[in-house]
């Protein structure tokens, strides 16, 4: 197993401690930093950013949104990040939510799973360099009886293929996840449920004839380091809250779904509530501390080292810490060395 950083967005106060967090996974060897968007900071112009600060890392878009870009532009804009970061990009998509892509974008939210699939065949098709043609339910390239040409996409990209991840979470986009990516990014990932949704992601696989070897399963998961369970597990409050209360309408909110399919529905109603009502302290309070330990690497070293053989054992690849600028406990080393460390002591690191 190996170790990645998400950053998160960028812009939001802490721009100076995720350009050392990002130099410092580099100089430990983590494998990828990645990078997020929703509707504040893009993620390609920090990606180009850290591609010119690090060295060794790969830098990776968790996630570039589906509705915010042409498939063709999504393609020149990987080829390019591939190319500043000497072959170190991995592209990570998703098609957001309709909250976002409706309201901020003015895309419809209609058939994410056909136009995701189209999606990524033209995203392949440019960077392969091959001439653009192509006729399906949601793209047409180029527009049939018009001026438009047939173009191939002028720069050569490092690589013949760029990593393609997908951020999935229900059913059929798990399976399309298999079918046409090369890895997963997760959220919320709790070895425990960990079971079914790897095995929808192989019955991708296998139906395009793959298996699961070679497939990154990448989840995000927060890293509180310290002595006291309960107090890491407080850190982590705000953001979980935010995703299961407030990451989308009262009847479309995906993280919400996931929290009830964990068996908290009563809660995730409850944190929702508070969430839409605007009482942020009381949708906080409302997490149950058992659901903010079963997806988060709390606590002590060895704690966070067993977790890590839990996650391993699950089917994960990489761990990629989501941090909260805290120091580890009694120590003046770094959260992402104590990571380091605590794979170091479980065992299943590369």
């Amino acid at each position: 197993m190996r170790l990645g950083l998400n950053l998160g967005y960028w812009g939001m106060g802490n721009n100076a401690s995720n350009l050392a967090y990002a130099r410092e996974a580099d100089e430990l060897g983590y494998s990828v930093v990645w990078a997020a968007e929703a509707y504040g900071s893009d993620a390609a112009t920090v990606l180009a950013f850290m591609a010119a600060q690090t060295t060794r890392i790969d830098i990776g878009a968790a996630v570039f949104q589906i509705p915010a870009r042409q498939p063709t532009m999504t393609a020149m804009t990987a080829a390019t990040l591939d190319s500043l970061s000497g072959g170190r990009f991995r592209l990570g998509l998703g098609v957001s939510g309709p909250q976002v892509s409706e309201g901020w974008y003015g895309v419809p939210f209609a058939a994410p799973i056909g136009r995701t699939r189209e999606y990524i065949e033209i995203v392949n098709m440019a960077l392969r360099r091959e001439e653009v043609v192509y006729s399906g339910k949601h793209y047409t390239l180029p527009i049939p009886d018009g001026p438009g040409k047939k173009l191939t996409l002028i720069i050569h990209p490092v690589r013949d293929a760029v990593p393609i991840y997908l951020g999935s979470l229900g059913p059929q986009n798990l399976r399309l996840t298999g079918e046409i990516a090369d890895g997963w990014l997760g959220l919320f990932a709790d070895p425990q449920i960990l079971g079914p949704v790897l095995a929808t992601i192989a019955e991708g696989r296998a139906k395009v004839g793959k298996t699961m070897d070679g497939f990154d399963v990448s989840p995000t998961i927060p890293l509180v380091v310290g002595d006291d369970l309960a107090a890491c597990a407080d850190v982590t409050r705000r953001q979980t809250a935010l995703y299961i209360g407030g990451m989308g309408s009262r009847d479309k909110n995906f993280y919400n779904d996931l929290a009830c399919r964990m068996g908290y529905e009563a809660e995730a109603t409850a944190v929702q509530e508070h969430y839409l009502a605007k009482r942020y302290k009381e949708a906080e309070a409302a997490l149950p501390q058992e659901l903010l330990e079963r997806i988060g690497l709390l606590g002590t070293v060895d704690r966070i080292a067993d977790r890590m053989r839990e996650y391993a054992a699950a089917g994960v690849n990489t761990i990629n810490v989501a941090l909260y600028h805290q120091a580890a406990a009694g120590s003046d080393q770094s959260v992402l060395r104590t990571a380091v460390e605590a794979l170091e002591k479980s065992g299943v690191g590369e």
